[in-house]
């Protein structure tokens, strides 16, 4: 969902604005001034479903417990399986 608008300077910005959160309190406060709700509970989603496929769990056993699409479990497990930020990130918890 790039627009013309939407700078790689200003996606910086949200990056740097990210990272320089220091606490639960602060993200939690970020990021309900950022997303909706909506938006939040389907990173959880995703996040929760990433953690589950690198513990070993099937497709059914996330879908089960996340109650998450098909559609997007699916590009989760492409993230998890090829991407760069599930595997390392949910390794250190």
């Amino acid at each position: 969902m790039s627009t013309e608008k939407v700078t790689d300077e200003m996606i910086a910005e949200l990056f740097d604005l990210i990272i320089s959160v220091k606490n639960a309190e602060d993200c939690r406060n970020l990021f309900e001034d950022l997303c909706t709700n909506k938006e939040v509970e389907q990173m959880a989603q995703r996040t929760r479903a990433a953690k589950l496929l690198l513990e070993g769990k099937t497709y059914n056993q996330v879908i089960e417990e996340t109650d998450i699409s098909s559609a997007t479990l699916s590009r989760v497990s492409r993230c998890v399986q090829y991407g760069k930020g599930y595997k390392k990130l949910l390794a250190k918890k």
